[in-house]
C-alpha cells in the first residue's frame, strides 16, 4: 500500500509540474504574441486598450495581473472590475491557481458589487442621509428575485384596482419591467422620479397608452418608498446610494483610494454611464490602470450599458494603444464578417475585421448552408454534421449550436439528438426562471411532499417528472406508471404493495431507489422542518446525489440546483428581518418561494449558472448568452436565421432602453425610422460579435419551414442573400 501511495505522490507532482511548465510556456508565447510593452509596463502606467474581440486585450489583462504580483504589488491593492461576475472567470483562474505567487487577495468586483460591499461597510454614514427610516438597524439587501417578490407584494392589489387595464403581458414579466426601470434610473444616473416623464416625452401613439407610465411610475415610487422604509436595498436603491452618498463622502472615498492602488478593468462598454462617471473622478488616484475595450461591444444596452461614455475614459489614461489583428478568426471569416457587416447596416460605421496574413493552403470555407425542407430534418442534418466533426478531430468545446431564442422545445430536440449520438453538451440560459429546469422544479416537486403542512398538492405529473429526473434509469412512461399506483393525497405508499407483475415492469433495481427516496422522505416528514434551503441541500446531498440518481452524472442538473439553493438561502435571508405577511398563521419562508416561483419570477444571475463541470462539451445557447460567455469556438451553427429574434427587441410596454438612455435627446420621440435603424445596428452587432469569435466555419441552417412551421423570411436571411 505504501508503495501505491508513493507512486500517486509522484505522479501527482509529476503532474503539476507539466502544467507548471505548460503554463510558464504559455505565458511566455502570449507575451511575446500580444503585448509585452503593456504587460511588462511600469507601475506608473495608465493604458487604455482598445480593439475588437480576439484581439488578446483580456490575455493580456490576466498577463498584466500575473506581472504586477510578480513585482510584488499586494494583491489586496488590485482592484479587477469586470461589469458582469462571469466576465471575470479568465482572471480566477490565475487567482484560484495552485502555483500563483503568494500576495494578498485580490479583489474581483462588479460596480454593483463594490456598492454593495460600501453600504454594508459604511451604512451608518449614509442611512439618514438617504432617507431610511431605520438607520440604527442593518441594511438588508435584495436580488432580483426577492426584490420581485417584494415588488409582487405592492402591485398586486393595485392590479385589482384597474393599474396596467391596457397590458396584456404576464406579471412576472409586469413586475420585472418596473423593477428595471428603477436600475436603468440607477445606472444611467437620473432620479427615478423621473422615469415616466422620459418615456411619455418619447411615445408616439395611442394617447390611452400614457397613462401605463403614470402607473408605473406610482409602482415604482411605491417600491421606493417601501424599502426605505424597511432597510431593504434592491440593486438600483444600492447603487443610488453609493453613487449619490457614499461616494461623495471624504472618509469613504479615502477608504477606497488608498486601498486600492491598481486597476484593471475589462469590457469597459458593458458597464453603465453611472460606473463611468466613477470612474472617471477615481482613475487620477490609481497608481497604476489598464483598461479595455471592445469596439464591437455593447451587447448589454438593453441593461443600461453605454460603450460611448465607456470610450470617453481614454482620455484620463497616458496612452491609447489600438489593437486591430484579430488571433482568432480566419481570414476567410474576416472577408465573411465584413461583407456581412455591411449588407445589414450598410450606413452604420464599423470597425473593419482584420486577420492574420492568408494561408491558400490551409484555406477552408467560411460559411456552409444547411437546408432542409423540415425543421426536425434540419437538427438531424446538425447533429450528424457535430458528430461529423468530433469524429474527425474536433474537440466539442469548441463548437457551439446558436439561435436567436432557445425555446425548451428547442432545447430539447438538440439536447436529446445529441444524448443519442453520446455526445456531451452543456446549455445555459441565464434569463430563463428557475420553475422551467426540470432539474429544479423536480427538487420543488419533492419539497411539496416533504412539506405537508403547506397544502401544496402537486400534480401526478409534476410527482412523475420529478421521480424521473430524480431516479437514474427511470424513463417517463415507467414514471407515469408508478406514480397513478404510489401518489395518493400528497402521499407516497411502498413499492412492495406494487403487484409483482408491475414491479417486474418497473424494474427491481430502480424499485430499490424509489424505496430509498420514499423513505429519506417518510424519516423527514416526522422530524423538525428545516428551511428550504437547508432542505435542499439535505436531500441533495443524502439522497440525489450518490450512486444510482439523477443529480449523480448529470453535471448540467447540478449547476441548476446549485442556483435554487443560493436563491433560496438569499431569498430567506431578505426575508427574515422583514415583516410583510408573517402575521398570517400558516406563513412559511418555503412555502413563499414555492408560490413565488410559481410566479415565474425571472432569475437572478448566479455566477454558478456560467459555469459547466463539464467544458469539454458542445455549448447549446441563444447568440446573446455565447457573446456574454466571451469565449471563442471554431464552429458555430446558426439557427433560424429567418427569426426576427435576431435584430428585434423584445416587447416592453413600461419601459424603453433607448428612451431611457444617457445619449437620448429628452423630449425627442421615438419613431418608427429609429426603430429600423436601432434593429439594423443591434443586428449587426449581434452578427459581428458572433463572427469574432469564430475561428473557422458558420453553419448557416435553413428550413423552410421554421421552428413555429412559418416559412423562413428575416432580416439576416436576406443579408445572406445579399453577400451569396
Amino acid at each position: 500500500m505504501a508503495t501505491f501511495n508513493s507512486l500517486g505522490v509522484m505522479a501527482t507532482w509529476r503532474l503539476k509540474f507539466l502544467i507548471l511548465l505548460i503554463e510558464t510556456t504559455l505565458s511566455v508565447i502570449l507575451s511575446t504574441i500580444m503585448f509585452p510593452e503593456i504587460i511588462q509596463s511600469p507601475l506608473t502606467s495608465k493604458i487604455f486598450l482598445s480593439g475588437p474581440a480576439g484581439t488578446g486585450k483580456t490575455s493580456t489583462g490576466v498577463e498584466r495581473l500575473k506581472f504586477l504580483l510578480a513585482q510584488g504589488v499586494p494583491g489586496d491593492s488590485i482592484l479587477m472590475l469586470t461589469p458582469q461576475r462571469n466576465m471575470q472567470e479568465p482572471y480566477m483562474e490565475v487567482l484560484n491557481s495552485p502555483l500563483r505567487i503568494a500576495g494578498g487577495e485580490i479583489t474581483p468586483a462588479t460596480i454593483g458589487g463594490l456598492a454593495r460591499r460600501m453600504c454594508d461597510l459604511f451604512w451608518p454614514l449614509a442611512a439618514e442621509e438617504a432617507g431610511f427610516a431605520s438607520p440604527d438597524h442593518a441594511p438588508i439587501f435584495l436580488t432580483l428575485e426577492s426584490a420581485q417578490y417584494y415588488m409582487a407584494h405592492l402591485v398586486r392589489p393595485l392590479l385589482e384596482e384597474g393599474y396596467f387595464e391596457s397590458v396584456t403581458i404576464d406579471r412576472n414579466r409586469l413586475y420585472s419591467q418596473i423593477i428595471d426601470n428603477l436600475n436603468k434610473s440607477a445606472v444611467i444616473g437620473f432620479p427615478h422620479t423621473e422615469i415616466a416623464n422620459r418615456l411619455d416625452a418619447g411615445f408616439y401613439g395611442d394617447p390611452a397608452q400614457r397613462r401605463i407610465y403614470t402607473d408605473a411610475q406610482d409602482c415604482a415610487n411605491r417600491f421606493r418608498a417601501y424599502c426605505l422604509q424597511h432597510n431593504l436595498l434592491d440593486f438600483s436603491l444600492q447603487l443610488d446610494v453609493f453613487a449619490n452618498y457614499l461616494w461623495k463622502h471624504e472618509l469613504v472615498r479615502d477608504y477606497m483610494t488608498r486601498t486600492y492602488r491598481h486597476l484593471i478593468y475589462d469590457n469597459v462598454e458593458e458597464d453603465g454611464p453611472r460606473a463611468h462617471d466613477i470612474m472617471r473622478e477615481w482613475l487620477p488616484s490609481f497608481e497604476s490602470a489598464l483598461l479595455m475595450y471592445d469596439h464591437s461591444g455593447g451587447f448589454r444596452f438593453f441593461l443600461g450599458a453605454d460603450k460611448h461614455t465607456g470610450y470617453a475614459l481614454n482620455e484620463l489614461c497616458d496612452e491609447h494603444i489600438s489593437a486591430n489583428e484579430s488571433l482568432v478568426i480566419s481570414a476567410e471569416i474576416a472577408e465573411l464578417g465584413n461583407s456581412l457587416a455591411h449588407a445589414i447596416a450598410p450606413n452604420v460605421e464599423a470597425v473593419e475585421f482584420s486577420a492574420k496574413s492568408k494561408d491558400e493552403s490551409e484555406a477552408v470555407s467560411a460559411l456552409e448552408i444547411m437546408q432542409a425542407h423540415f425543421y426536425p430534418e434540419l437538427l438531424d442534418n446538425v447533429i450528424a454534421e457535430v458528430k461529423k466533426l468530433i469524429d474527425s478531430g474536433y474537440p466539442p468545446s469548441e463548437i457551439v449550436i446558436l439561435a436567436p431564442y432557445l425555446s425548451d422545445a428547442l432545447r430539447f430536440s438538440i439536447t436529446n439528438r445529441l444524448e443519442t449520438e453520446n455526445i456531451s453538451w452543456r446549455s445555459h440560459r441565464p434569463s430563463r426562471s428557475l420553475k422551467d429546469e426540470s432539474a429544479s422544479h423536480a427538487l420543488i416537486t419533492l419539497a411539496a411532499l416533504a412539506h405537508p403542512h403547506w397544502n401544496i398538492h402537486p400534480p401526478k405529473f409534476d410527482v412523475a417528472y420529478a421521480l424521473m429526473q430524480s431516479i437514474e434509469g427511470l424513463d417517463l412512461i415507467r414514471a407515469q406508471l408508478l406514480t397513478e399506483i404510489i401518489y395518493r393525497q400528497n402521499n407516497l405508499s411502498t413499492f412492495d404493495q406494487i403487484k409483482p407483475d408491475v414491479q417486474e415492469r418497473i424494474t427491481y433495481i430502480i424499485g430499490e431507489r424509489y424505496s430509498t427516496l420514499r423513505n429519506w422522505l417518510d424519516e423527514y416528514r416526522i422530524s423538525n422542518p428545516l428551511p428550504l434551503d437547508h432542505f435542499l441541500r439535505k436531500i441533495f446531498g443524502e439522497v440525489l446525489s450518490q450512486s444510482g440518481f439523477g443529480y449523480h452524472k448529470n453535471f448540467d442538473s447540478v449547476r441548476v440546483a446549485a442556483s435554487l439553493i443560493e436563491s433560496v438561502k438569499k431569498f430567506r435571508q431578505a426575508m427574515e428581518p422583514s415583516l410583510v405577511d408573517k402575521d398570517r398563521p400558516n406563513f412559511d419562508f418555503g412555502k413563499e418561494y414555492v408560490a413565488m416561483l410559481n410566479d415565474g419570477v425571472i432569475a437572478a444571475s448566479y455566477i454558478e449558472s456560467w459555469k459547466a463541470e463539464d467544458k469539454d462539451a458542445v455549448l447549446v445557447a441563444p447568440a446573446h448568452t455565447f457573446l456574454m460567455i466571451n469565449r471563442p469556438a471554431s464552429i458555430q451553427f446558426w439557427l433560424d436565421p429567418g427569426s426576427s429574434g435576431w435584430y428585434e427587441r423584445l416587447a416592453q410596454p413600461i419601459t424603453h432602453p433607448h428612451v431611457l438612455s444617457r445619449g437620448w435627446e429628452t423630449g425627442r420621440v421615438w419613431n418608427d425610422s429609429d426603430e429600423v435603424n436601432a434593429s439594423q445596428e443591434a443586428m449587426s452587432r449581434v452578427v459581428t460579435g458572433l463572427l469574432r469569435r469564430c475561428r473557422q466555419r458558420v453553419y448557416l441552417g435553413i428550413a423552410e419551414l421554421g421552428e413555429s412551421g412559418h416559412e423562413q423570411r428575416g432580416e439576416l436571411l436576406r443579408a445572406f442573400q445579399k453577400i451569396l
